[in-house]
């Protein structure tokens, strides 16, 4: 269950669409900072920070928080039976699995001619016409229409407070401050301040939405500071700094609360593991970042 969640986590980070959260985040960077966020872009600059962090977590889960149980024959048997009884694949899971390759094709290769948004609405105005889903189908999700109408509400809220002038004053206010702090070292505080403030809130969505803006821009403030990697890692972070607490994403409460992670285990490798996520993520994605798009 804690390998389950710290590769959330993670996966949440490599990919633009990997998480709703990112999507708001990029909105932000584009509304703030006129920096296109494409998949590639995102992908090129978190495969080489994120992707040992995958490789990481089955290591330090076994050597931190091992199993009491390293061996079980009969779930091999028992998911062998499940698979079975499920039986071949139905048309409407073959429709499925295409559209779904069709939009991770789109996101990849089509970012210069459709926007992540478009991409997706594509994918679900075929899932109706091929009768995947049903229009009651997509109606019923409740939740996903009001985190449709909040977020857009919100990116448009931060972009008129971005256009009477409010987010540049008050992240000019911060950087004066960091003046004569080098460019390098400048970045690494303000990620590491957006990354543990994130202690102090519930929802990344709110998250992002209270200090993304302020921390990008004062970073922007900043001579030396190359905006597009370090907007892009701020949206980055937003991914893996979900496994510092059980609330602190969507997911967490989720395993949190399934009775396997008792709180003072959570919160000890929640602790341990973002101290690891971050220093690893930092330690590439700054360097790799500048090389990757120059200042």
């Amino acid at each position: 269950m804690w390998v389950a969640i710290a590769t959330t986590c993670v996966t949440s980070s490599l990919f633009l669409t990997g998480a709703s959260f990112n999507l708001l985040a990029a909105g932000f960077v584009e509304k703030l900072s006129q920096v296109d966020v494409r998949w590639t872009d995102w992908f090129m600059t978190s495969a080489p920070a994120v992707v040992p962090l995958l490789l990481l977590i089955p290591l330090l889960t076994y050597w931190l928080y091992p199993p009491q149980v390293k061996q079980c024959p009969e779930v091999s048997a028992w998911a062998a039976g499940q698979l079975e009884k499920a039986g071949p694949l139905t048309r409407r899971e073959i429709i499925l699995a295409v559209i779904v390759v069709l939009s991770l094709v789109l996101w990849v290769m089509g970012g210069a001619y459709v926007s992540a948004a478009t991409v997706a609405l594509i994918a679900v105005s075929l899932m109706l016409l091929t009768g995947v889903l049903t229009w009651s189908d997509v109606t019923g999700h409740k939740r996903a229409w009001t985190t449709f109408a909040w977020l857009g509400a919100l990116i448009a809220l931060s972009d008129g407070l971005n256009r009477v002038g409010f987010i540049k004053w008050f992240a000019h206010g911060i950087a004066i401050h960091m003046v004569g702090v080098s460019p390098r070292l400048a970045m690494i505080i303000l990620l590491v301040v957006f990354f543990v403030a994130h202690y102090l809130f519930a929802s990344v969505d709110a998250y992002t939405t209270a200090l993304l803006p302020v921390i990008l821009f004062t970073g922007a403030a900043i001579p030396g500071i190359p905006v597009k990697p370090f907007a892009l890692l701020l949206c980055m972070e937003l991914g893996i700094m979900g496994i510092i607490t059980p609330f602190a994403d969507a997911a967490s409460p989720i395993y949190a609360n399934s009775g396997y992670l008792p709180a003072k285990d959570y919160w000890r490798l929640g602790t341990i593991f973002g101290a690891i996520y971050l220093i690893v993520f930092l330690s590439i994605g700054i360097p790799w970042g500048f090389l990757l798009w120059g200042r």
